[in-house]
């Protein structure tokens, strides 16, 4: 891959600053992504900033993670903070038009940005997105329930006593991980994965999502979207994994629900299709982005 020049720096956003970067600078419409966690840094995002040949790439990490300022006030993890703080990056950056790409978590900040009536926006990218709280536990307990017994009855047992924390409890939830986050095709992480674990948030995470993955007990506990899919107005493309948590069959539901929407699924993936098929995910987005860039 071509070196793609980088630059970085500080931006004020409410409640604190947050760190970006951005990668190249071509000519096309800037992208901005957003992470996922909530609380999980950008640097797993990293292999986006390879399409910086055609256009600026923007990443930044949220207040409370990474690079950005961690404020000890749990009054700030608030979706409603969230999306001004998008507001106010765009702002800093003077990024008056973009294209606007959100995985995970992030996808639900950018549905709710634009549904929310944010002017300048040329296309949305989806990435294995969560926009109902409810069909989104609906499929952690399929995924669940089709682990080995002997997990499922682990997790069963150490969340009935409290003992969540035990090797036994741990080592079935890494295993739920592996199959539907990491993926199974991704035999080691690689190290910008690492890097966001590394910088995690977990007490960020825990208030808005939970303690893991399958456990959707935080403040999104009710984030509901579904039937304001059609509210986005703009071209969009939702991608996930075929064994993602966000599963092929949520995605293409809600897709079904935006005019015109493109659905692409990545048949050797789970959460992190951009880690483990990063060319065919890279060529799907650049093609993506460079046909709503007029």
């Amino acid at each position: 891959m071509t070196a793609i020049e980088m630059r970085d720096g500080y931006l004020g956003v409410p409640g604190g600053r947050v760190w970006y970067r951005i990668a190249g600078g071509g000519r096309g419409v800037p992208l901005l992504t957003l992470h996922g966690g909530p609380g999980f840094p950008h640097d797993y995002l990293e292999p986006l900033a390879a399409l910086g040949d055609d256009r600026p790439v923007v990443f930044y990490d949220q207040l409370g993670c990474g690079r950005s300022d961690r404020p000890d006030e749990p009054s700030l993890w608030t979706l409603e903070r969230f999306v001004e703080e998008l507001a106010a990056v765009r702002d800093g950056l003077g990024l008056e038009r973009i294209h606007l790409f959100g995985h995970s978590w992030g996808s639900a900040l950018a549905a709710e940005c634009l549904i929310g009536g944010a002017a300048g926006v040329t296309s949305l990218v989806l990435a294995s997105p969560i926009l109902s709280a409810r069909r989104f536990r609906l499929d952690a307990a399929r995924l669940r329930a089709a682990l080995p017994a002997d997990m499922t009855d682990a997790l069963d047992r150490h969340e009935a006593a409290g003992t969540t924390d035990s090797d036994e409890y741990q080592a079935a939830t890494r295993e739920y991980y592996r199959r539907h986050l990491q993926g199974t095709a991704m035999i080691e992480a690689p190290e910008p994965l690492l890097r966001s674990r590394a910088g995690s948030n977990d007490a960020l995470y825990e208030h808005m999502w939970g303690p893991n993955e399958f456990a959707f007990s935080g403040t999104l506990g009710t984030f509901e979207r579904t039937d304001r899919l059609g509210e986005l107005g703009v071209p969009t493309l939702l991608v996930c994994g075929r064994f993602d948590e966000c599963t092929p069959e949520a995605t293409a539901s809600y897709a079904a629900r935006i005019p015109g929407a493109e659905l692409v699924v990545f048949e050797q993936s789970a959460h992190m299709a951009h880690l483990t098929e990063p060319d065919l995910y890279l060529n799907t987005v650049r093609d993506f982005l460079r046909r709503h860039d007029g």
